[in-house]
């Protein structure tokens, strides 16, 4: 039968109050609403929630409440309208409407509720496969479950959402209302499939990770632990599940659900039998807690005769590889202690025992080769011989103790001198061209990473200035078509979201008030600027000089593009690029000339000639640039310390509050350099300074002075004084090491500080800077050495630091660089008062190098540190390092 007249007047206005009800943001109605309305109505009204999606989009400033209770509604409405499951879940995961933590469920259950069983489940499984959807649509997708019958999706962003409707308040809460965790676990029948996943996750649910001591309330290992005792959960399926985790490694707070939970479990020495594989694995590679407790586990066996050789083998090798030295000598003591007991098993372990031979630590080479010679009678001349070829790594401390042991099965030394290793010398790349076509230009400013890569930022930048002069209105449509530039023109933009060249684009299409670029364009550091600020601020005067000037005749192309990686420009093409400038009757532009006279590689081969052709070109900046090639150091900086107060609580204690860069007063930078620039002439504040900013931009920073590296030193000391523990804070000391210029104290200093640097990261590239100095010839190793050797002292660089940064260069094969900064930093460290604690690294360090590259002579301070009583490590490493200088 067809549509009665009365019918489609009804369905008519049924849909106008719907559409009405969803406009009006009254979710709530709109599940009785749609009762009454069949396929077809329910598809005129999904075009109509569509058009109304894409128009709420606009609300979000002017009327975000209204829009906020529209989506709600549309939510909804677009849940019950859409006949297709893929369709439905695609709408309610919709980041513009989808509500926080399944507001909003009650209603969409209700619009859905007269859809088929398999509908929703397919539904409830597209959502929880999506795993931000999932998170925060947990009790929709619960309700679609439950209706539908289906299984349980056992999916991260399911489980978070879990998780997280059994928190309990804050988790420093200390008392809470409310039934306990374990209650509500109990009664969940949920709780055994979604627990097990939980235990599986990369990341666990916040919940999951607090303490006893932070929640006691609602400890998630104590609660699922008795869950476990009461039958709930499956022993089995949960200790696999914990050990799997466990065994896959990551973040300790993500290992520290199934941790807890293994220990509260207390496995049995035979569920242990059964999974030695894991347990084994366990101390191989994951984190040293947890490797410590699999070795603890695993030793246990041992003891009691429950593990065979070859899995001891196996855990020894893997462990004797770990680098934390508790762990090599808790299996160097089960490996004597299992071998007292089988002396037989000695042809399988005593390999494994010997992988210690290589350890950067001799107090432990020396016990591996004392637990060897214990039992090599129980072997055969096989292994005899395979343990005289290992104990060729051995410190030549104990060569003669190994000589002792094999004899004449021990490979004897190469004979050769020692022979320093060093990096190659690192050769500054050409820079490549720059674009050839706009196509090229467009594609790579829109490169990922392009604004924070030098050599690709300015490579992008020159290109940008060329194309605009030659070809303005093609590059204009160009960019307009690949940029996004509404946010461009909003007057505060560029000062929270600023990216170099969307700065010189927005310039370029005359998006940003001239005065307002000008203003920028010409702004001076105060005297009391950081040099963070200073050095971005040079890079920032280029850019609003490029975005003011761009497209016209008074930039045909940039003076200052560099030549090479490192920043630096050739000086004859920098002739070049002038003589060019003069035939086309073009005055360069302040800011692009004065980055070009400080790029300019003074240095270089061809730099008297170029200075001559400057000079000849008979124009103002030809003669600048002539008279900056002559001077004997355009530039010039000091670095000093303050006196230390007494009392830390007071100003100067701290070696970040005492140190003073002093830059050397050169009027021609101040008077002939744009205002940007003039700090490098000497008008900043002789005082210590403070950073109360993020730093940003490091990576321009040394392409600022490629040139003056005493000078890019001098402004990078403050910020490795502070030290961040971030991993960035040396980051430029990689373009510090690959510039020209003097080398001074101020790079002494910065590479001492590095070398101290509270990250690893920091200190690797400390060390990469001080072996390319020293590859280079640049390195003063003495000056390096002293100014370790006070801040050592006075405890602002911790020895153990600095063995570890000395220990990591010296083993590529520069013991004799080590070796250099160590000798002029010993001395006053080994003073006449009470050596530094911790001091026995170093020293071990510095006897490996002594060792190794065969210096010889006499260390101030040593023979008394040697003289002392006892087997402390700084007395064994002072008569080994005296030993060893002979």
């Amino acid at each position: 039968m067809g549509t009665t007249k009365a019918e489609g007047e009804g369905h008519s206005v049924g849909i106008e109050k719907l559409i009405e009800a969803v406009r009006g943001g009254r979710a709530d109605e709109v599940p009785s609403l749609l009762e009454g309305l069949g396929t077809a109505e329910r598809g005129t009204v999904l075009a109509e929630l569509k058009s109304l999606r894409t128009e709420v989009r606009g609300w979000e400033t002017k009327r975000p409440r209204e829009a906020a209770d529209v989506r709600r509604a549309l939510y909804v409405a677009g849940a019950g309208c859409h006949p297709g499951a893929s369709a439905a879940a695609t709408w309610l995961g919709a980041r513009d409407l989808a509500p926080w933590r399944s507001e909003g469920s009650g209603p969409v259950l209700q619009a859905v509720a007269d859809r088929s069983p398999e509908w929703q489940a397919d539904v409830a499984g597209r959502l929880a496969a999506r795993p931000a959807v999932a998170e925060h649509s947990y009790e929709l997708i619960r309700g679609l479950v439950e209706r539908s019958g289906c299984a349980v999706p056992a999916t991260d962003g399911y489980v978070l959402g879990w998780a997280w409707q059994f928190r309990a308040g804050s988790r420093w809460r200390w008392s809470f209302e409310g039934p306990e965790l374990l209650e509500r676990l109990r009664s969940d029948p949920q709780t055994p499939v979604l627990v097990l996943h939980a235990l599986s996750m990369a990341e666990s649910p916040d919940e999951l990770t607090w303490t006893l001591t932070e929640a006691p309330h609602a400890h998630w290992p104590t609660a699922v632990a008795a869950l476990v005792g009461e039958g709930v959960l499956d022993r089995t399926e949960v200790l696999d599940a914990a050990l799997s985790r466990l065994l896959r490694g990551g973040r300790p707070r993500d290992l520290r659900f199934p941790m807890d939970l293994l220990r509260l479990v207390e496995p049995t020495g035979a569920e242990f039998r059964e999974r030695v594989p894991d347990l084994v694995g366990m101390t191989a590679d994951t984190p040293s807690p947890i490797a410590g407790y699999a070795q603890e586990v695993l030793a246990g066996l041992a003891v009691d005769g429950g593990l065979s050789t070859a899995a001891l083998a196996e855990m020894t090798s893997a462990v004797l590889f770990r680098t934390e030295k508790k762990l090599v000598r808790a299996q160097l003591t089960l490996v004597g202690k299992v071998l007292a007991r089988e002396p037989g098993a000695a042809a399988e372990l005593l390999p494994a025992v010997a992988e210690v031979f290589g350890n950067e630590d001799t107090d432990l080479q020396g016990r591996a080769l004392k637990l060897v010679g214990r039992h090599l009678s129980a072997v055969d001349d096989s292994v005899r011989l395979e343990l005289a070829g290992q104990a060729g790594l051995l410190s030549p401390a104990h060569r003669q103790a190994a000589v002792e042991l094999f004899g004449d099965s021990l490979e004897g030394g190469t004979g050769l001198p020692y022979e320093e290793i060093l990096p190659p010398v690192p050769e500054p790349q050409p820079a490549g061209p720059p674009a050839a076509t706009i196509e090229e230009l467009v594609e790579g400013m829109l490169a990922k990473g392009v604004n924070d890569d030098p050599v690709r930022f300015e490579r992008a930048l020159d290109g940008l200035v060329r194309h605009a002069h030659r070809d303005r209105e093609a590059l204009t449509r160009a960019v307009l078509e690949a940029f996004t530039t509404k946010s461009w023109q909003e007057p505060h933009h560029f000062s929270y979201d600023f990216r170099p060249l969307h700065a010189v684009l927005a310039g370029f299409l005359g998006l940003l008030e001239p005065s307002w670029i000008e203003d920028r364009r010409v702004r001076e550091p105060e005297t009391t600027a950081c040099f963070h600020d200073a050095l971005t601020g040079i890079r920032d005067a280029r850019l609003w000089e490029a975005s003011a000037l761009i497209g016209t005749d008074a930039l045909p192309f940039l003076l200052a593009s560099p030549t090479v990686s490192t920043g630096g420009v050739d000086p004859l093409v920098l002739v070049e690029r002038l003589r060019a400038y003069r035939d086309a009757g073009v005055e360069p532009a302040p800011a692009d000339l004065a980055q070009a006279l400080l790029r300019v590689l003074r240095t270089a081969p061809d730099a008297g000639r170029a200075e001559v052709e400057a000079s000849a070109l008979g124009t103002e900046a030809g003669q600048r640039l002539g008279a900056w090639l002559r001077a004997d150091e355009p530039l010039a900086a000091t670095v000093r310390f303050l006196e230390r107060e007494e009392d830390r609580t007071l100003e100067r204690w701290w070696v970040a509050q005492r140190v003073v860069v002093e830059l050397a007063d050169r009027a021609v930078v101040r008077e002939e350099f744009p205002p940007a620039f003039r700090w490098l002439g000497g008008t900043l504040e002789t005082a210590p300074r403070r950073c109360y900013h993020w730093v940003s931009g490091g990576e321009h920073w040394a392409p600022v002075l490629p040139a003056d590296r005493e000078v890019l030193a001098a402004c990078f000391v403050p910020s490795l004084a502070r030290g961040s523990g971030s991993g960035k804070t040396s980051e430029p000391l990689t373009g510090l090491a690959e510039a020209e210029g003097r080398v001074g104290r101020a790079v002494a200093v910065a590479v001492a500080l590095a070398l101290g640097a509270g990250d690893a990261d920091d200190r690797l590239r400390a060390l990469d800077a001080l072996l390319v100095l020293a590859s280079r010839g640049d390195l003063d190793g003495r000056k390096v050495g002293e100014e370790l050797a006070w801040l050592v002292a006075e405890g602002s660089v911790k020895p153990n630091r600095l063995a570890d940064a000395a220990r990591t260069a010296a083993v590529t094969g520069a013991y004799g660089t080590v070796w250099a900064v160590l000798s002029a930093a010993l001395p006053e460290l080994l003073g006449d008062g009470k050596p530094v604690r911790g001091l026995g690294e170093v020293l071990a360090v510095a006897a490996d190098c002594v060792e190794r590259c065969g210096a010889r002579g006499e260390l101030r301070g040593l023979d008394g540190v040697a003289a002392g009583k006892g087997s402390s490590q700084l007395v064994v490493q002072a008569k080994r390092l005296r030993a060893a200088l002979g």
